[in-house]
């Protein structure tokens, strides 16, 4: 089955692509931006047609895709390049792409809760391990977890994240006791019950139980369905936050290669080929917004820098009544650009040796 993980997973990135790129491409179209090419993938061309103004292609390697429209950089003296249109326009084209994933993976997380999933487990205590000191402390059975130090719970995966990422035991757990908010200051989430993880290593465990699962009403399948996603969301932002403070480092990136490989991994781990299937496009859901979260980042190369370069020289334009020349943004998007791919090729070789070690 190995083959099969491997193509599904391929078909998501693809689609992944895909749809990022139609984004912008969409949305170009509609503000009246040209389209030079359309390319799913990138390096050399498979094969490819020309449809009007539009060249569209589907190349090589699958690290990528474009959108290709006239003048990003520079005034071709084209009345209908990037850089004329209005900067609204641009704002909207230029996050259109990330837009398109992140309601790819909210659309694929409601369809899970409908279809696959018996229902989203909500944080609402249900159960006690005997002794349990927190009991003491002040909880109850009934007791819905709210917030750990004032960031949201929105279901009970989330006290294990938040949890793990408490600098000292004590916290101010925010909960809902007979609809109404209390907050337990400094009180201490204690792992002190014993248990095994998923590899069947003993662990500490904070010995709560949660088996109340939410309602599978329309209404309820999309507000999990936004939960999901920001816990999406939040977990991009925690990794980010790890990279830049030194808590993790180039061992722990992964490229196109490791994802497609932990994918892998994990469909084959399932019981049945339906829940690996299932366990996939879980994933491919988790990549969708995690590409919209850093293609936004404000760097450059990215969809975010050209955002925060866009709100620059508009910014520049109404004060001073002058343009900056785009042609010194495109030369950063450039220098950008090639560390980016010389980190996309670190990450791809470091995945490859990882994969041939096992």
């Amino acid at each position: 089955m190995t083959i099969f993980y491997i193509i599904l997973a391929v078909l998501i990135f693809g689609f992944l692509i895909f749809i990022h790129e139609f984004g912008h491409f969409l949305t170009a179209k509609l503000s009246g931006v040209r389209v030079n090419e359309f390319s799913i993938n990138m390096g050399p061309k498979l094969f490819g047609w020309q449809r009007g103004e539009t060249k569209y292609s589907f190349r090589l390697l699958p690290i990528g895709g474009y959108c290709a429209m006239e003048g990003e950089d520079q005034d071709t003296g084209n009345p209908r390049c990037f850089v004329n249109a209005a900067w609204w326009k641009r704002l909207i084209i230029l996050c259109a792409g990330s837009f398109m994933n992140l309601l790819t993976g909210y659309i694929v997380i409601c369809l899970l809760l409908t279809f696959a999933y018996s229902g989203t487990v909500t944080a609402e205590i249900t159960d006690f391990s005997p002794g349990n000191v927190m009991e003491s402390q002040g909880l109850q059975v009934g007791d819905t977890l709210y917030a750990i130090d004032g960031r949201r719970i929105y279901q009970y995966s989330d006290v294990t994240l938040l949890e793990s990422r408490l600098n000292t035991e004590n916290c101010d757990l925010t909960i809902v006791r007979n609809g109404e908010k209390q907050t337990l200051k400094d009180f201490a989430l204690i792992r002190k019950v014993d248990g095994v993880n998923a590899q069947g290593e003993p662990v500490k465990l904070l010995g709560l139980y949660f088996g109340k699962r939410a309602e599978k009403d329309f209404g309820s399948i999309l507000r999990y369905g936004a939960y999901e996603c920001i816990d999406f969301t939040r977990m991009v932002w925690y990794g980010l936050t790890d990279i830049f403070t030194g808590k993790a480092g180039l061992k722990d990136m992964g490229g196109v290669v490791g994802a497609v490989d932990a994918m892998v991994q994990g469909g084959e781990a399932q019981k049945t080929v339906l829940d690996g299937v299932v366990y996939v496009l879980y994933f491919g859901a988790f990549l969708a917004v995690n590409l919209a979260v850093m293609n936004m980042l404000p760097i450059p190369a990215l969809d975010g820098g050209r955002v925060l370069f866009l709100l620059i020289n508009t910014l520049f334009t109404a004060i001073t009544g002058r343009k900056i020349n785009p042609k010194y943004e495109g030369y950063i998007h450039g220098a950008a650009m090639v560390l980016l791919l010389g980190l996309m090729a670190v990450l791809l070789v470091k995945d490859v040796l990882m994969i041939a070690r096992r």
